[in-house]
C-alpha cells in the first residue's frame, strides 16, 4: 500500500522537525546564559529609603509664597482722664467753712489772702479819687456743732488800703435788707460805716493795676 511506502518519509520528516526543535531550545538557553553577566554589570543598586535626592531644578527658583499672618485688631487705648483741677479754697457764704478753720488768733501765714474785716473808712482829698479802708486781716474760726459757721478771727494791727471811688461794691445784711448781695455806691458804703464804726463786717476784695481795691463784696454771715 501507499501508506507503507510513505511511512519512512514521515519518520524522516519527524526526525528533522524534532532536531530543529531541540536546536532552538539549546540556542535560547545559551543566549539567556550569555546575557546574565551583562545584566548584572549594568544593574543599579537600590537607594536606601529616606536618602533619595530630588532632581535638581533648572531655571530660576520659584519664590516662596508667604502666608499672611492675621494680627488681631486691638482697640485703641482709652484716653487717660485728665487730672481734676485743684479746688479753690472754699469761701464761706454763711459763716466759716467746715475745714481750714482756726481755733486761735491766726498768724500771718494763716490769713485769708483775699478777705478782711472792715472797721472804718477814712476819706482822702477828692483829687486822689480814693478813700482809705481801715481793716484787719484774719481767718475763719471753727464753728460749733449747732452753729451756721464760725466767726472771722482777726489778729495783728490795723491796716489801711485804698479803695477806688469808682469801685464795684456789693453788700448784704445788715447794710441792706437782703441775704443776697446788692450793689451800692462807694458813698453809700462810706455813710453806713461812718454810722456803724468798728462793725468788723467781712469783705472779699480784688485789686486793680494801681494796687487799689476795685471790687469789694461783703460776705454774708448769719
Amino acid at each position: 500500500m501507499d501508506v507503507d511506502r510513505l511511512r519512512p518519509v514521515f519518520v524522516a520528516v519527524a526526525a528533522v522537525v524534532l532536531a530543529v526543535v531541540l536546536t532552538g531550545c539549546q540556542g535560547d538557553g545559551g543566549a539567556a546564559e550569555g546575557a546574565a553577566p551583562g545584566a548584572s554589570a549594568t544593574a543599579v543598586a537600590p537607594e536606601p529609603e529616606g536618602t533619595s535626592e530630588a532632581p535638581a531644578e533648572t531655571g530660576a527658583a520659584t519664590p516662596a509664597v508667604k502666608t499672611p499672618v492675621k494680627v488681631p485688631a486691638t482697640k485703641p487705648a482709652a484716653p487717660k482722664p485728665k487730672p481734676a483741677a485743684p479746688k479753690p479754697k472754699p469761701k464761706p457764704t454763711t459763716g466759716a467753712p467746715a475745714a481750714d478753720c482756726v481755733t486761735a488768733p491766726p498768724v500771718p501765714e494763716d490769713y485769708d489772702p483775699d478777705e478782711f474785716a472792715l472797721y472804718r473808712i477814712e476819706e482822702l482829698d477828692g483829687s486822689t479819687g480814693k478813700v482809705n479802708l481801715v481793716l484787719q486781716h484774719g481767718a475763719w474760726g471753727c464753728g460749733g456743732v449747732d452753729t451756721d459757721g464760725g466767726p472771722f478771727v482777726v489778729s495783728g494791727e490795723e491796716s489801711r488800703w485804698a479803695l477806688d471811688q469808682a469801685a464795684y461794691v456789693t453788700v448784704t445784711n445788715p447794710i441792706v435788707t437782703s441775704t443776697e448781695n446788692q450793689r451800692i455806691g462807694v458813698q453809700e458804703l462810706i455813710d453806713w460805716v461812718a454810722a456803724h464804726p468798728d462793725s468788723g463786717l467781712v469783705f472779699r476784695y480784688q485789686t486793680g493795676d494801681d494796687g487799689a481795691i476795685h471790687r469789694l463784696e461783703q460776705v454774708f454771715t448769719p
